[in-house]
Order: C-alpha cells, then structure tokens, then sequence
C-alpha cells in the first residue's frame, strides 16, 4: 500500500472517505447532485465521481433518473437492520417496551450513546391521536434529550465535558446550551434517578428517561414522550413509576451482557 493511500493514524484514506460519504448521505436526505457532494466533503472531483459509481454498482448508493444525482442506498437500510436484529439489549428489551407502552399508553424509545448524539434502536408508538413521530436510526444530540441525558448523567462530569462540544446547539428555546448549566442538571438527575427534556428537543413535547445500568457508564436508554397538553401530574409520577419499574427488569434481562 503506497503512503498516499494511507491517512494519518494508519487508517486507509479510501476507507475512511467511504465511510464519510455514507454518513454524508445518511445524515442528508434526498438526493444530491456531484457537485453539492463534493462541496460538502471537500474530495477531488475525480476521486468523488469514481467512488460515487463503485458504491453505486455495490448498492450502497442510488441516483435519479438521470444518473447525476445521489442519495443513501438500500444496502445501507439492510446493514442497518442487521445491527438492530443482532443486538441483544434490543432483543433483551423487546418485553420490558410492550409492556411499558402498554402501561402509560405513550410513546417509548430505546436509545443508545454515539459521541455527542443517541440514536434510536427502538420504538413504540403512543396509542394517543396526539403523539410524536420518532424512527428507528434518527440521531439527536444528546444534551437536548431525556435519553441522552439519562446517559450522560452516569458519566463523571469530567467525561461529559470531552464527549460534548463547548457550544451546545439549540433546538427550541429551552435547550440547556451551556455545559456548565447542563452538567448541574446531570448532578440532579443522578439524585433523583431519571432525567427530565422539557421541551428542550420538541416544542410541545416532555420526555423522562432513564438509564440502562448493564455497564457502567451507561451507553443505553429508555424514555417516555407525551405532549405537555396532555401531561397531569398524576400521569407524569405513573410514567416516572413505570420508567424506573422498567429500568429495574432491564437490569435483570441485561445482567448477563
């Protein structure tokens, strides 16, 4: 292997360029012309255009119609579904979320740790008209959710503030944006043992979430979403109850991982 083909820290530039164009896609809906995507990442047009066509004779990329445009292919969509199939905190939990969402009626997700971000593994949709959309793969940041909170509240504040950038990035008005804000609220919620996003993510929307303890810190999840229209105090302690009710079998099901 010849040292141009080889970035710093001995990964291999090819490889790391394709892995960077699929998140490029995955993170950008839609297609998207050559040019676009190069401007994005910055490749020569040349190199892009080759390993454009290769990932699209492989099926990990799709074009239009005119074959000049170019978004995330079905290879991706099967990959991915094998990650979920094969992971056995998703298999572990599939009981604990049925029963969960059958106990508060509202909406429950199963979330996992990546970087600064969670991301989806699993979800129940609410038996309410009212109720939030969320898939299986979407990736938030994890300062702006209860998921993402609940997790970061096992980490000392110290790694907290290497996982997390130093401008945290607003989604509505109540996002915490400042990370020493944010870890005091990380303090509470390792006290009272589950993490509050009010409306920090969704306007409209609050969310509870508690951490997955099968490895310490955590790196999983799980969290209820219900509009605030339809919160009552007397709902908002049931999903509390039922949460940490949940966390508890989790941590049976999960002891062996």
């Amino acid at each position: 292997m010849s040292a141009d083909e080889t970035a710093q820290g001995g990964q291999v530039k090819s490889a790391v360029r394709t892995v960077e164009l699929l998140e490029y896609f995955a993170g950008r809906p839609g297609m998207h012309s050559l040019a676009d995507v190069q401007q994005a990442v910055g490749y020569p047009k040349s190199s892009l255009y080759m390993l454009l066509r290769t990932l699209t004779d492989l099926g990990w990329v799709e074009t239009d119609a005119t074959g000049t445009r170019y978004g995330i292919g079905v290879r991706a969509l099967l990959v991915g579904t094998s990650y979920i199939d094969g992971d056995e905190v998703v298999s572990a939990a599939r009981t604990t979320l049925d029963r969960l969402s059958d106990d508060t009626t509202e909406t429950i997700h199963l979330a996992r740790l990546d970087g600064p971000n969670v991301v989806y593994l699993a979800t129940r949709q609410s038996q309410h008209y009212l109720r939030p959309f969320t898939r299986v793969g979407r990736r938030l940041p994890a300062h702006s959710t209860s998921l993402g909170k609940a997790i970061l509240a096992t980490h000392t504040d110290e790694q907290v503030r290497k996982l997390l950038p130093e401008t945290l990035r607003p989604l509505t008005e109540h996002t915490i944006t400042d990370i020493d804000e944010l870890i005091e609220d990380l303090h509470a919620i390792r006290e009272q043992g589950y993490a509050v996003d009010r409306e920090e993510n969704t306007l409209g929307l609050r969310c509870f979430g508690v951490a997955i303890p099968y490895r310490t810190p955590a790196r999983d999840a799980i969290s209820c979403s219900v509009p605030v229209a339809r919160l009552t105090p007397g709902h908002e302690q049931m999903i509390k109850d039922a949460l940490q009710d949940a966390r508890d079998r989790l941590t049976l099901a999960t002891r062996h991982l």
